[in-house]
């Protein structure tokens, strides 16, 4: 009789490895998946151990180009960004990978699809949430929300000795204080050390960027292109380097953010599932291209359209970080992006500098900018006695308030 089959999202950790062998020890063909979306990893020995634990086909995916073009792109063309300060850097890999462990399950007829995510967390939401969207006939097998793999397992030390025992390799390295999830897009901190949202995150944390105090002190000026709220090229006016590839365009963003101290956030965030959680995030190459992007809007987009955008972007935000990125609601909204951002085309100029990253030119041949309209020193096309009618307009419900107070204030 053959054992039901399940694809495990793998990352090589203890918690991924004991889960491997528990399932293989209940009884299950276990296939692992670990998806590439540029994190600092072994894939190769991750891919090994996955092997030696006992799965019998270890998937290493390289995801990168795709995560840039299709899901970094269009959240910073929404100009998403999750209570006003985080740009959704775990949030926006998630579909992706969930996307791609669907699509292995269909492929070796798996029943059941794994991960390793807590309970306390918005990643199980996401991984969950996609998936249904995806194959809602699909099985899924959450350990942190088994009761037997929770009473077996009542902490780290367990998870030591169930490793120990069936022999799973083991790193010998001290382990760190806190929790990181890494891509192309952020790194995040939280956890551990960071759980006291009144203790400053130490130096040693931050991997992804120096310290602004640290940063070079000269400054370093690039040019951004966009086409329909889409960077297409990134030129350095110093060195004159010009890349037009996606992911090679935002890996060099990443690397001129970092070099400069740019991206770095540490803030107290509401997670879906009602918890407060602290997060050190570090997006250099994502805090650059969002400037540059919010900038161009305000050349190229009419007021209210830009209202509409900035009400849909919410909208975007919220989706993608509570995971319905494949619900209807995401398509309808992302609908009505791509319609804000088709006149949002151009340049922009960005100067870089010790944690900064400030537009400070831009240009555009769709711009709504008339500079004999807005200048001074001409009249232009403007007739400026036009003004004196309109604010009396505009004043016309502030008298009518006025003078209902006083009468109120008369008889009372």
């Amino acid at each position: 009789m053959s054992k039901p089959k399940v694809v495990l999202a793998y990352s090589g950790g203890l918690d991924t490895s004991v889960i491997l062998k528990w399932l293989i020890n209940k009884g299950y063909e276990v296939i692992t998946y670990t998806a590439d979306v540029g994190q600092d990893d072994d894939f190769e020995a991750v891919r090994r151990k996955a092997l030696a634990c006992g799965a019998t086909k270890a998937y290493v995916e390289n995801l990168q180009k795709e995560f840039v073009t299709d899901y970094i792109f269009p959240c910073f063309k929404a100009s998403a960004i999750y209570e006003d300060r985080y740009l959704l850097g775990t949030s926006i890999a998630r579909p992706l990978i969930m996307k791609r462990h669907i699509e292995i399950a269909n492929e070796e007829g798996a029943e059941y699809i794994a991960h390793g995510c807590t309970g306390k967390g918005n990643d199980q939401v996401r991984f969950e949430l996609s998936a249904f969207a995806l194959k809602p006939d699909i099985k899924i097998i959450s350990p942190w929300k088994d009761y037997e793999f929770l009473n077996e397992f009542q902490g780290r030390p367990d998870m030591i000795a169930y490793a120990e025992k069936h022999n799973i390799e083991i790193k010998k390295t001290q382990g760190k204080s806190y929790s990181e999830d890494d891509n192309l897009l952020h790194i995040s901190h939280e956890s551990g050390i960071l759980e006291d949202p009144a203790m400053e995150c130490p130096e040693y944390v931050y991997s992804k960027s120096v310290s602004p105090e640290k940063a070079p002190d000269k400054a370093t000026r690039i040019k951004l292109y966009f086409k329909e709220g889409v960077p297409y090229k990134v030129e350095n006016l110093d060195d004159k380097t010009v890349i037009t590839d996606p992911l090679e365009l935002f890996l060099y963003l990443n690397k001129v953010g970092g070099e400069n101290g740019v991206g770095r956030l540490d803030m107290v965030e509401n997670r879906y599932v009602g918890i407060k959680s602290r997060g050190v995030y570090e997006t250099p190459g994502g805090h650059i291209l969002r400037e540059a992007h919010l900038d161009l809007m305000g050349l190229t987009l009419d007021r209210e359209v830009l209202k509409i955008q900035k009400e849909a972007s919410l909208k975007v935000a919220e989706y993608v970080y509570n995971g319905y990125w494949f619900a209807p609601e995401f398509d309808v909204v992302m609908a009505t992006i791509d319609a804000c951002q088709k006149n949002v085309n151009g340049d922009v100029t960005v100067k870089i500098y010790k944690g900064n990253a400030n537009a400070v030119a831009r240009s555009s041949e769709t711009s709504l900018y008339d500079s004999d309209i807005a200048s001074m020193d001409v009249h232009g096309g403007f007739d400026q006695y036009d003004s004196k009618g309109f604010i009396r307009v505009c004043a016309n419900r502030l008298i009518a308030n006025s003078k209902l107070k006083s009468k109120l204030n008369k008889n009372g």
